[in-house]
């Protein structure tokens, strides 16, 4: 393959990776603590579960985003080989 065929496959590459990896990964939603010292005290619990909760779910967005961007990487070399055939093909 010629340098000018490396160009688009950079791109895609870069697209594939910074653009939007994570599509089907949703993250998770911030835990609202409240201002107030005593409201904090009267919903401990609830607050404490919420935290709880946002931390296990971040975990799995984590793994999700890992997962995500792996399956990425094989998909761009494949498409990148595909290419290159293509290229090969009508030149």
């Amino acid at each position: 393959m010629s340098c000018a065929c490396n160009i688009p496959l950079a791109l895609l590459i870069t697209v594939l990776v910074v653009g939007d990896p994570a599509h089907a990964c949703i993250p998770p939603e911030r835990p609202f603590l409240p201002a107030s010292q005593d409201d904090m005290r009267a919903y401990a619990d609830l607050i404490r579960g919420d935290f709880e909760a946002y931390i296990a779910d971040v975990q799995e967005y984590f793994r999700c985003i890992d997962e995500e961007r792996a399956r990425a990487f094989i998909e761009a070399r494949e498409v990148s080989e595909e290419y290159g055939r293509f290229i090969e093909a009508v030149e």
